[in-house]
């Protein structure tokens, strides 16, 4: 008897897509008030190609709000402390992006505390044991890391789909590895250090081997009789730097346990806000195809919606 399947819950990394926007499309739209919304046109087409493409029942959107008061700035001070804070003019157009998911009836995930990473794993967590299956809409490898049999994840902008079985090609070692993989390579992106010396394919072939970080470091004296090379070397490192790979492990595990907050039934779509989508639309100055196309996406009728209530 063939099983039923899965049906697909798709957790949205919406920081990648408004930063991609905001660094890709040009500084000429304004809002009502005259900041810029390239941003928030971009991410607003991304949302729009992928439901009108793939015409998703259950969805989340994540954002990312714990820009220095996350769980593992608690735990590594230093921790993404590389990167420039947001301008106004973004951090504003990232408030219309939450503002518009909400008026299309999108859930809308968030917290102070967790990242989109943690929320994504959290909400596909919930929702495996309910039956369903993931569709992590990004292209950043740390994701890899949730991916189950059942799941997928996707690079929206170079159409690419793998699961599980398809992380290996992409990065040398098994998606349940992803996160011990960062933990010795570091990760430079979120200041993350790793194990000093330890490269690519030293962790890759390292973990091949050991199958995880705890299992290398309590047989860390085998690694100078391994075939690589370098092994000596290596396993120096990786005593001298035990305690700092150990808690490189805690920031790049992604958190399954963020609170997803009020029940959030399944994440199905919920009923789209009218008129706060015609003023959203009237404050961003969306044009009329951008217009008609978001009402056309959640099944409002877009000449009698352009009238206020």
């Amino acid at each position: 008897m063939t099983p039923t399947p899965r049906p697909p819950l798709y957790l949205i990394d919406a920081s990648l897509y408004v930063f991609r926007a905001w660094h890709s499309i040009p500084d000429e739209f304004q809002d009502a008030e005259g900041w810029p919304t390239n941003a928030v046109h971009g991410f607003a087409r991304f949302l729009l190609e992928l439901i009108e493409r793939e015409r998703p029942r259950h969805i989340a959107i994540a954002f990312d709000e714990a820009l220095d008061s996350c769980f593992r700035n608690r735990l590594y001070p230093a921790y993404k402390a590389n990167r420039d804070p947001a301008p106004d003019a973004l951090k504003r157009q990232f408030g219309h992006c939450k503002a518009l998911c909400s008026a299309l009836g999108l859930a809308v995930l968030a917290d102070v505390e967790y990242e989109a990473d943690d929320l994504i794993g959290s909400a596909l967590t919930a929702m495996r044991g309910r039956g369903y299956r993931g569709v992590i809409v990004s292209a950043d490898k740390d994701l890899s890391q949730l991916l189950d049999a059942h799941d997928e994840q996707w690079d929206f902008a170079r159409g690419q789909r793998w699961g599980a079985d398809g992380v290996p090609a992409r990065h040398g070692v098994l998606a349940t590895q992803i996160a011990d993989y960062l933990a010795l390579t570091g990760d430079a992106v979120d200041n993350i250090p790793g194990v000093p010396g330890i490269g690519a394919k030293t962790a890759a072939a390292l973990l091949g081997h050991f199958g995880s970080l705890d299992a290398l470091l309590a047989r860390v004296e085998e690694v100078p009789f391994l075939r690589l090379r370098g092994a000596a070397s290596a396993a120096a490192k990786l005593r001298a730097h035990r305690e700092q790979a150990l808690l490189c492990r805690q920031l790049t595990t992604i958190a399954i346990d963020a609170p997803l907050g009020e029940d959030r039934g399944h994440f199905a779509r919920s009923a789209a806000d009218p008129a706060g989508l015609l003023e959203l639309c009237d404050r961003l100055r969306f044009g009329p195809m951008t217009r008609r196309r978001l009402h056309e996406a959640v099944g409002l009728d877009f000449a009698t919606s352009q009238v206020p209530s």
